[in-house]
This record gives C-alpha cells, sequence and structure tokens, in this order.
C-alpha cells in the first residue's frame, strides 16, 4: 500500500491515479506493470484490470439486487428494497415517456441499467481512497487498484460507443441507407437547383458528421471529467493526514463536506449520462 508518510506527495498522486495494468513488456511477455512508466509503455494492448474487475462487480451486484426483488415482488405489503427499486424504474419510465416519442421497448430497459450501473462506479467515489488500495497490497495481490471505473476514459468511452453504435443501428433501421445519408448531407443548407444542391452536399456532409461524431466523445468525456476531477480532490484532501494533527482534523471535515456535496455529483452525473442516451436514441428514431 502506498502511504503519503512514505511517499512523495508527487509520488503518492501517482500511485493512486495508476491503473492495474496488464498488457506486453518490452521483452514480448504478457503480465501485470509493476510502475507507471511500464503501465504507460504497454500501448494499445494494455487492459486496465480493476476498471473491469469492479465494472463487473458492479454489474453483478446491480443484476443481483433487482433479480432478488423481481423474484420476490408482492402487491400486498412491499418492503423497502422493493419501494427503493420501484422507485428507480418510475424514475426512469417517467425520464423515458417525456423524453422519446417513438415506439421502441428496448430504450427503457437500456436507460435503466446504465443509469443504476454507472451510479455504482460513481459511488465507489466515496470510498476512502485508501482503503481498497491497501487491503490489496498488504493481502499481495496487487500493488495498483483504482476503485472507480468511471474515473478510465476505456470505460466511459466503452459507454458513450455503446450508444452511438446504437444510434447508427437505429438510424438506419428506421431510416433507411438513403434516409440517414440524407440527414447528412441535405441539410442544414438547401436548394431546389440541383447544381447548387450537389455543391451544398460536401458542405452539409462536413457540418453534420463533426455534430455525429462529437456526441460520443462529449458524452464520454462529460462523465470521466467530473469523476476523475472529484477522485483527484479527494486524493488531495488525503494528503492533509500526514500534516500533523490540525491538518487531519482539518482534512477530515473537508472531507466530508466534500463527499456530501459529491452525492449529488455522482447522481447527476449518472442521470446526465442516461437523459443524453435517451436523447440520442430518440433523434435516431425521428424523421427529418
Amino acid at each position: 500500500m502506498a502511504s503519503s508518510d512514505t511517499l512523495t506527495s508527487t509520488e503518492y498522486i501517482r500511485h493512486h491515479l495508476t491503473n492495474l495494468t496488464f498488457g506486453p513488456h518490452p521483452d514480448g511477455h504478457f503480465g501485470l506493470a509493476h510502475s507507471t512508466e511500464e503501465a504507460n509503455a504497454m500501448g494499445f494492448w494494455a487492459v486496465h484490470v480493476d476498471s473491469l474487475l469492479w465494472s463487473l462487480v458492479l454489474a453483478g451486484l446491480f443484476l443481483w439486487l433487482f433479480r432478488g426483488v423481481a423474484k420476490k415482488v408482492t402487491a400486498d405489503t412491499p418492503n423497502g428494497v422493493q419501494n427503493f427499486v420501484e422507485w428507480i424504474i418510475d424514475f426512469i419510465d417517467e425520464n423515458v415517456r417525456g423524453l422519446f416519442n417513438a415506439k421502441n421497448d428496448f430504450v427503457a430497459p437500456t436507460a435503466l441499467t446504465l443509469f443504476c450501473w454507472i451510479f455504482l462506479m460513481n459511488l465507489m467515489d466515496l470510498v476512502p481512497v485508501d482503503l481498497l488500495p491497501w487491503i490489496f497490497a498488504v493481502t499481495g495481490v496487487a500493488e495498483y487498484m483504482k476503485v472507480v471505473p468511471t474515473t478510465d476514459p476505456n470505460i466511459t468511452f466503452g459507454f458513450s460507443l455503446s450508444v452511438f453504435a446504437l444510434m447508427l443501428y437505429y438510424s438506419v433501421k428506421i431510416k433507411g441507407i438513403g434516409g440517414f445519408l440524407g440527414e447528412l448531407t441535405l441539410q442544414p443548407f438547401q436548394a431546389k437547383n440541383p447544381v447548387i444542391k450537389v455543391l451544398f452536399i460536401p458542405v452539409n456532409f462536413f457540418l453534420e458528421i463533426v455534430g455525429v461524431l462529437s456526441k460520443p466523445v462529449s458524452h464520454s468525456l462529460r462523465l470521466f471529467g467530473n469523476l476523475y476531477a472529484g477522485e483527484m480532490i479527494f486524493i488531495l484532501i488525503s494528503l492533509m493526514y500526514s500534516a500533523g494533527a490540525v491538518m487531519i482534523v482539518f482534512g477530515g471535515a473537508l472531507q466530508f463536506v466534500w463527499a456530501v456535496f459529491h452525492i449529488l455529483v455522482i447522481t447527476l452525473q449518472a442521470f446526465i449520462f442516461m437523459v443524453l442516451t435517451i436523447v440520442y436514441l430518440d433523434m435516431a428514431h425521428q424523421h427529418h
């Protein structure tokens, strides 16, 4: 476990921002990286083991909770967990009904999955930054351990690219290839003259393709940036615990205040990602 007592501030921050990385070493063999430099040198084929691990664990938690409630659901005297799950489902359903104007039974389950899964990932930001890395270090399992998957752009881009693929799929399915290409080439500039209309095609395509490609980028970076910044603040606050009794008290109070505020941030970011997903899928179903 890397402690702020044994490392410099820079080393401590770097350690907590380094993923447990598996990939190819310079000699060709695959294995875990034992330093930030080794992790960076692994390149494209590197895998962030901790991000995948916690993503799968939290996905399993989500499925276990909702499946357990579904198996024991009752209309007579529902318990608190069932009421909570039903409240989440009603909340998602209201947002889908308000934002999605077409008919597609796939959208609401997708929105529910994204909201709950991303919320659980974001919630890991409230776990003390040293706790889980310390447990994995003292047990000899892993030297590095980032426990907030949404602070990894690979995870957030994975979500956004999946939504982007769905958007393209439904755009082609609903409008056809011709309709989809027409949206990219025949607007916003239009003309009745065939020659001018043809001249407008590359201009329209450039303007529209920028807007289309910017969607997954902004979708992922918004989530990543907010959670990465929040995690960084927690790490910086934790440095205060090695600066004497006064700073320990001050750091503890500051950490509590930031954690309370961060509850709003992690919920809001999961909600925004879900809302944008619904909006993008609604756009894919609309004819211009």
